[in-house]
């Protein structure tokens, strides 16, 4: 009843027991204290028009109509754009150029049209349609029956070779701090990088010259980066030269292969070379070269990889410019850990997790890794393998398929108690 005479944004209350001696003898979970409890209200919505709809181009080449708003106010965030993921959501939601519609936030973060209001209609709307060539580099876009994704085909497309290089510096890549869009925009129009391996070639002398943005003064550019903070951004860049086995593989961007299915091809990938066996003391480059020559069959023996991801990674390393990336990464120095899941107990062995939805009072990262610590698995998608699907906050469409399939489905509470 008071939210909306408070000056300020809130998202929830959180009750806490009034008791320093009781709170403390409760304990935790993880991170989260059992003498307090978070309450979240109902993501808040808004009514605003689409202005236009405009086409980004990501790293593998898929193309996402992007809807640019009247600017308006949702729960304290000023939203002026929404992604429509695809041509199939813009014909399910019957998105117009000039519609009225409803908005809101999924999770209360990621602005998300909910509804076009096709009764306030003028006529003047435009119905879009996807373009048939690229609009960065007017290559033949194609889109396949078994996809809802329209996607550029060309590899050299500058907007797909910009994504890849934000795809590779990635919290769950190569995470180089300092390095951001705005300067890897600036390296790749200057020239001084065309792969990723380029990065780990940059000198201080190439960081300089790039514009940089003053704190003060967002809108205007002051020349150069000063020497100090080139030396930083230079050894910040050589400081990431070692990585572990999953982040390396994520960091290649091929298809259909995110953070856990690099962990499966990670954690079976195969037994390591003996001692005496050449490249033995880099065995990560060593999965790497049996990674290259694992056959379709071969992939799909490697637990939650099916026929789609197995041919994605199969093809990927049948192409000579990935291959001589990867090469170059290593002339670069780049060095591959390699990868020992630990393991506290075997508690959860055999039994397989699905995540979805946020999380309140445990990080998705955090319940992976204590899902690994104890034997689990953790799977992308939902299957007849699945034994739990771990439901939080606005769920997708996996909370959907388990119950279609009949997969037991559990709070964050219950998960809590599992893992405990």
């Amino acid at each position: 009843k008071i939210r909306e005479k408070i000056p300020y944004e809130i998202d929830g209350i959180v009750v806490i027991v009034n008791s320093n001696e009781i709170f403390e003898k409760l304990g935790k979970v993880g991170k989260a204290p059992r003498g307090a409890i978070a309450f979240k209200f109902p993501g808040k919505q808004a009514t605003t028009v689409v202005k236009d709809i405009k086409i980004q181009i990501g790293r593998t080449g898929a193309l996402t109509p992007v809807a640019y708003l009247k600017p308006v106010r949702v729960g304290g965030v000023m939203i002026s754009r929404a992604t429509l993921h695809n041509e199939d959501e813009i014909k399910r939601l019957d998105v117009k150029i000039g519609d009225t519609v409803i908005v809101g936030r999924a999770g209360d973060v990621i602005p998300d049209i909910i509804k076009a209001l096709p009764e306030l209609r003028t006529g003047k709307e435009k119905k879009f349609k996807m373009p048939e060539r690229c609009p960065v580099c007017g290559a033949k876009v194609t889109r396949l029956k078994s996809e809802a994704v329209s996607r550029c085909k060309n590899p050299d497309c500058f907007a797909q070779k910009r994504e890849y290089f934000y795809h590779f510096i990635s919290k769950g890549a190569f995470d180089i701090d300092g390095l951001g869009p705005k300067i890897i925009n600036q390296l790749l129009e200057k020239g001084l990088i065309s792969d990723p391996a380029d990065l780990f070639k940059l000198e201080i002398g190439d960081i300089i010259p790039l514009e940089r943005l003053p704190c003060k003064k967002p809108k205007a550019f002051l020349r150069g980066f000063a020497k100090k903070s080139a030396e930083n951004l230079v050894e910040a860049i050589q400081g990431k030269k070692e990585i572990s086995l999953p982040r390396f593989i994520y960091a290649l961007g091929i298809r259909n292969v995110g953070e856990e299915t690099a962990q499966d091809l990670s954690v079976q990938g195969g037994p390591l070379p003996r001692a005496d066996q050449p490249r033995a003391e880099a065995s990560g480059w060593a999965s790497i070269d049996r990674l290259k020559k694992m056959s379709i069959k071969d992939l799909e023996k490697v637990k939650d990889i099916g026929p789609i991801a197995a041919k994605s990674i199969y093809d990927w390393f049948r192409q000579k410019r990935n291959v001589k990336l990867v090469e170059k990464l290593e002339k670069v120095g780049v060095r591959i850990k390699r990868y020992k899941p630990q393991t506290t107990n075997y508690k959860l062995k055999g039994r397989t997790f699905v995540l979805t939805g946020g999380l309140e009072t445990i990080s998705r990262d955090e319940a992976k890794e204590k899902i690994r610590e104890l034997g689990g698995e953790i799977s992308e998608s939902v299957s007849k393998k699945t034994d739990f699907v771990v439901v939080g906050k606005e769920p997708g469409s996996k909370y959907d398929k388990a119950k279609k399939l009949g997969i037991k489905i559990i709070n964050e509470q219950k998960f809590l108690k599992i893992l405990r």
